[in-house]
């Protein structure tokens, strides 16, 4: 089977269940009047299973194939959504003005986005592996650019043309959970349709079969217990498990208030933007100039190498962060000026997260090299969970201008672990 006809879809079907869980619910939530604090708590629990995937991630080797796994998984997601729109519960247009809407009545909803999470998790295994076994390796380098910009496209779809459709249907209507019920729908729809279409083009590669036995399981478990051990023996371990949690740390509590900022009424230290317009400026604008940044960054840390990376790398990720004090200042309503600010951030965000990227790759080389990289993402997702499910909270309690301004003071940790980390000066370079 020609790989143009499975890649595009495979991986676009990767990226939309993680936007719609992990950003797409925040702007969800905040439209149905739900509470920062509670919002960014539990939105930020969503991240877990990627946190926690390496855990279950040698198994997916053993039971089935991947090729099952991918469409199992691409089955669940499927119905998740459908039964989450369908499931999604109406407050009255008064509750979800005064910005008070219980949590308790969107259990049901949480818990279908926990199990869309694990499918999620799970399904970004199986993909990656299924990737590696189904292609040769020149047909790996070749369309590894293609499978990025796939994943890339669904971010714009997921973060942007979906938050547009729901904009412009909560104009149109007048009723906000309706729309957001009719947006999770054409989501649940759309990945329907592509799972249907794998079943059909995915290949079934002679190298994908399962591995049986006890003895399997039981060297499964030895090796496991391995890569912990090699891991945390690893030289320096300590100072690169501090960069992997507090590098983006900035950027961890702002991402998770960006779009509430946006959203949430000047009276309450917002912009006040409508629903599509955020869809247009963070969802569109923003992705465009976060892959426009991390292309660009790709670029430069092949010409200068990580260590040399590494300081203009961590000042393009904090700084723009001042932007966002500036706009809680001044609560403007230029739309181009707010536009810049966010591809502003979000540029120096992709630029300087490759130096993060490099680094895991770097400190992962080694034994158990993909096992350790594994880890090292796991770390890496826990980085922006934990920050994110107390910046809810912090905002409440401080207001935008000193929750931001609270931002820039996380920017001197960035600055702390950058300077304690040890590199190789040749590494990375082309």
């Amino acid at each position: 089977m020609n790989p143009w006809w499975w890649i595009p879809t495979l991986y676009f079907a990767e990226g939309i269940p993680y936007f719609l869980v992990n950003n797409i619910s925040v702007i969800m939530f905040t439209r149905m009047g739900m509470p920062n604090g509670e919002m960014a708590l539990y939105t930020g629990l969503l991240y877990l299973p990627w946190v926690i995937k390496p855990l279950w991630s040698p198994f997916v080797d053993i039971i089935r194939t991947k090729r099952w796994w991918v469409m199992a998984m691409q089955v669940i997601m499927s119905v998740a959504f459908a039964l989450l729109a369908f499931t999604l519960p109406h407050p009255s247009p008064e509750v979800i003005a005064a910005g008070d809407t219980g949590i308790s009545l969107f259990m049901i909803t949480l818990v279908l986005f926990w199990i869309t999470a694990f499918a999620s998790a799970t399904h970004d295994i199986a993909a990656d592996g299924f990737y590696m076994i189904a292609l040769n390796p020149g047909d790996q380098s070749l369309f590894v650019g293609i499978r990025s910009t796939f994943y890339r496209l669904s971010s714009i779809f997921g973060q942007g043309v979906l938050v547009v459709i729901a904009g412009l249907l909560e104009r149109k209507t007048g009723d906000i959970p309706q729309a957001w019920m009719t947006t999770v729908l054409v989501s649940a729809a759309i990945l329907a349709l592509v799972t249907v279409w794998n079943t059909f083009m995915l290949p079934r590669p002679a190298a994908d079969h399962m591995r049986e036995g006890v003895n399997t399981v039981k060297g499964i478990f030895r090796d496991f217990g391995r890569t912990f051990v090699t891991f945390f023996r690893k030289k320096h371990v300590w100072i690169a498990l501090a960069f992997m949690l507090l590098y983006r740390l900035p950027e961890a509590f702002l991402v998770k208030m960006m779009n509430p900022f946006l959203l949430d009424p000047l009276a309450e230290g917002g912009l006040g933007l409508s629903t599509e317009t955020v869809g247009l400026v963070y969802g569109t604008v923003g992705v465009a100039a976060l892959t426009v940044g991390g292309i660009l960054g790709g670029i430069a840390a092949s010409r200068w190498g990580l260590k040399k990376s590494l300081w203009p790398m961590a000042m393009s990720l904090t700084l723009p962060c001042l932007s966002f004090v500036l706009l809680a200042m001044y609560q403007p309503q230029n739309i181009l000026l707010i536009s810049s600010c966010v591809a502003l951030d979000q540029f120096g965000y992709g630029f300087g997260f490759t130096a993060y990227m490099l680094y895991l790759i770097y400190f992962s080389t080694g034994e158990f090299k993909t096992a350790h990289y594994s880890l090292c993402t796991a770390f890496m997702a826990l980085s922006m969970m934990l920050p994110g499910m107390v910046a809810g909270y912090i905002q409440e309690a401080a207001g935008y201008v000193h929750f931001f301004g609270f931002v820039m003071i996380c920017c001197l940790v960035t600055v702390l672990v950058t300077l304690l980390l040890k590199v190789d000066p040749e590494y990375g370079k082309k």
